[in-house]
């Protein structure tokens, strides 16, 4: 069976940049701006990583992408209009 491998992508809202936070792909570190650009840059990395570190020739791997964004979203002080079951 072949091993699987994750990458786990945060975001970091000073830097404005996506980020690898988390993985199991041996000497993967990188950035990108968007998570497309984050894609491209993880699908032409990856290979070369476990090519080299790993010995993995032209085979094909799992590869899990994660992506984690957390955002701060404002709530007014209004209230939901009450939802009633019964008939009018």
């Amino acid at each position: 069976m072949k091993k699987a491998y994750s990458v786990k992508c945060a975001w970091d809202a000073q830097a404005r940049v996506w980020y690898v936070s988390e993985t199991n792909v041996p000497g993967l570190a990188t950035e990108s701006a968007t998570v497309e650009a984050m894609t491209r840059k993880l699908r032409a990395l990856i290979p070369e990583l476990l090519s080299l570190n790993v010995g993995a020739g032209a085979v094909e791997v799992p590869v899990e992408l994660l992506w984690r964004k957390q955002e701060l979203i404002s709530v007014r002080g209004t209230r939901p209009t009450a939802y009633s079951s019964k008939p009018a």
